[in-house]
C-alpha cells in the first residue's frame, strides 16, 4: 500500500476524469502512488468502465473550422478559442475564424507559428488576434491547427462549429468519393475513433490494452494460457470498436466502414483523418 498522501482534491479529479466511484478512485490512487495514468489503468484492470475523456485541461470555448481547397487535395482545421460561449456564437467572431482558415488554405502554412505570421489585411494574423482581443475583451487564440494532403480531402464541421474533421481518401475526387468522405467524416465526428485501423495504433497502446485484458481475464480465475487467448479476442474487439475502418458504419450497421467505402468504389479507403473538438 502506498505511503503517498492522497488528497480529497486528487480523488475528486480522478473521479471527474473517469466517472468511477469516490472510494474506488481513492483506492486506485493509493495503489498507484498518486500516478493518475496508473490509477486509470488500475480501475480498468478491476473491470471499471472508465470514461474516455481523461483530459484534465480546462474546457475552452471557441469554434472549429474545417476547409478544403477547390480541388479537394488539401485541407485545414483551425480551432479559434474564446473564454465564453457567448463570444463563440458571435457572428463577427465566427467570420474572423473563417478568414483565418481561408488564409491557412491560401498560404499552406504548416504550423500555428507560420499561420500567425501570415499576412492579414495589412497586418499579421497574430496582430489581428491582438486587435480582436482588445475589441471583444476576452482572450482569444488559435490553439489547434491541422493540415492534410491526400488524393481527396473532405472537410466536415459538426454541431455548430464544435467539431471539425478532415478525411483523406486514396482516390481522386468525384461526386461519389466526396459524398462517401462526408459520410465517413460524420462517423469520425460521432464515434471519435483512435486511428484508421489496428496497424495505425501505437505499439505502446496495443501492449497497454493487451496487459489490461490479460489481467482482467486472469482476475476471473482463468489459466494463463487461456487468458492469453481470451485477451487476444478482447484486443480484436477493442480494435473493431475503436479504429475507423472496422467500425460498424453508423448509417448501416450491417456494414463496416471499410465495406461501405468498397461499395462506393472498388479499393476506396481512408488514408488518414484529423478530428478537432472545442475544449479537447
Amino acid at each position: 500500500m502506498s505511503s503517498v498522501t492522497i488528497s480529497a482534491a486528487d480523488v475528486n479529479k480522478l473521479r471527474q476524469q473517469t466517472g468511477a466511484g469516490m472510494m474506488d478512485c481513492r483506492k486506485a490512487l493509493m495503489e498507484s502512488d498518486g500516478d493518475f495514468e496508473k490509477a486509470i489503468d488500475y480501475l480498468r484492470k478491476k473491470g471499471q468502465k472508465v470514461a474516455a475523456n481523461r483530459s484534465d485541461r480546462e474546457a475552452k470555448e471557441g469554434v472549429v473550422l474545417a476547409k478544403a481547397s477547390a480541388d479537394n487535395t488539401y485541407g485545414v482545421i483551425v480551432n479559434l478559442s474564446s473564454e465564453t460561449d457567448f463570444v463563440a456564437k458571435n457572428a463577427e467572431f465566427i467570420a474572423f475564424a473563417q478568414q483565418i482558415a481561408d488564409i491557412a488554405l491560401q498560404t499552406k502554412a504548416t504550423t500555428v507559428e507560420d499561420l500567425k505570421a501570415a499576412s492579414m489585411e495589412g497586418a499579421t494574423v497574430a496582430e489581428k488576434l491582438l486587435e480582436m482581443v482588445a475589441k471583444i475583451g476576452e482572450k482569444i487564440d488559435v490553439i489547434r491547427f491541422e493540415t492534410m494532403t491526400a488524393a481527396t480531402v473532405v472537410p466536415y464541421i459538426h454541431a455548430g462549429y464544435r467539431i471539425g474533421v478532415l478525411v483523406g481518401l486514396n482516390k481522386a475526387a468525384n461526386e461519389n468519393v466526396i459524398a462517401a468522405g462526408k459520410d465517413v467524416a460524420m462517423q469520425i465526428a460521432a464515434m471519435n475513433p483512435l486511428a484508421v485501423d489496428a496497424d495505425s495504433i501505437s505499439p505502446e497502446m496495443v501492449e497497454r490494452e493487451k496487459a489490461i485484458a490479460v489481467e482482467q481475464v486472469m482476475a476471473e480465475g482463468k489459466a494463463a494460457d487461456m487468458a492469453e487467448k481470451i485477451a487476444a479476442g478482447k484486443l480484436n474487439k477493442f480494435f473493431k470498436e475503436n479504429t475507423l475502418l472496422p467500425q460498424a458504419f453508423v448509417k448501416d450497421n450491417g456494414k463496416s466502414v471499410a465495406e461501405y467505402l468498397k461499395s462506393v468504389e472498388a479499393d476506396l479507403t481512408v488514408t488518414a483523418f484529423k478530428r478537432v473538438a472545442v475544449g479537447a
